[in-house]
């Protein structure tokens, strides 16, 4: 047996925290389904032998699916950010989230299918808005803020003036 990691996410799913698990591992780098555990018996929002635990790998990052039921819902206050290195690694992951049924939002913020709040963030626009010099800091953040999916060219023309 492998030792379990120290610290693990824990993210609570209705009920199909398998099908989340392998659409991350199939989307992301360095992410997998690592072991799918059913329940030992009957509990609130499912019977024995439904899949209760799913152990999955999110960029590196291990993670517990656990099927809890429709009690508790995600937003915004937790979500995964994923540093991008230009617009075709952006648009990739967005466009797999968007895609898959899931919903765009604002500053490059999106919801994957199961209401995951994830935060498709160019390395550009992080580097832009911490931008020793506040004018081209504020450029870059203003940019952003009138994006949904992050344009790479926009925020390297706002860093420019």
């Amino acid at each position: 047996m492998n030792k379990p990691a120290k610290n693990t996410v824990c993210i609570w799913y209705n009920h199909d925290a398998e099908e989340a698990a392998q659409f991350y591992a199939k989307t992301f780098p360095d992410s997998s389904v690592d072991a799918v555990h059913l329940a030992p018996g009957d509990y609130p929002s499912g019977k024995k032998g439904n899949v209760l635990t799913v152990e999955f790998t999110v960029m590196g990052i291990p993670c517990l699916g656990l099927n809890g039921g429709p009690a508790i819902k995600h937003n915004e206050a937790f979500s995964f950010q994923v540093a991008t290195v230009d617009q075709a690694e952006t648009d990739r992951y967005w466009n797999a989230i968007v895609g898959n049924g899931g919903e765009a939002s604002q500053c490059g913020w999106c919801k994957d299918k199961w209401g995951l709040s994830w935060q498709i963030t160019p390395i550009v626009l992080s580097q832009a808005i911490i931008n020793p010099d506040p004018i081209v800091a504020k450029r870059a953040f203003d940019a952003m803020m009138e994006m949904g999916k992050i344009d790479v060219a926009k925020i390297e023309k706002a860093v420019r003036g």
